[in-house]
């Protein structure tokens, strides 16, 4: 499902304008984004928590050649599921 989906199915089920909706996708959309990006937890009940893990250097291999190659240290986002989400996909 992509963004444009998500307010289209919001707007059709609530009786908003497109218009409205996507603004408040965005904004909600943009303050998860920059709060992982300092660093912080997101944690949304029922649905997951956001956060910002550190992966270490390491060595990779390219897979045509086999040679070793040098993968720098970085942070990742990382989405933890929630108890409900999970119970959900579980069946």
């Amino acid at each position: 499902m992509t963004k444009r989906e998500i307010v289209v199915k919001i707007s059709e089920e609530l009786g908003l304008r497109q218009l409205s909706v996507g603004k408040v996708v965005d904004k909600v959309l943009g303050h998860i984004s920059d709060s992982v990006l300092r660093g912080e937890k997101v944690e949304l009940r029922n649905f997951g928590v956001f956060k910002q893990k550190a992966r270490k250097a390491r060595l990779g291999r390219n897979p045509k050649t086999g040679q070793e190659v040098p993968i720098p240290a970085r942070k990742v986002v990382y989405f933890k599921p929630g108890k409900i989400m999970k119970e959900r996909m579980l069946g």
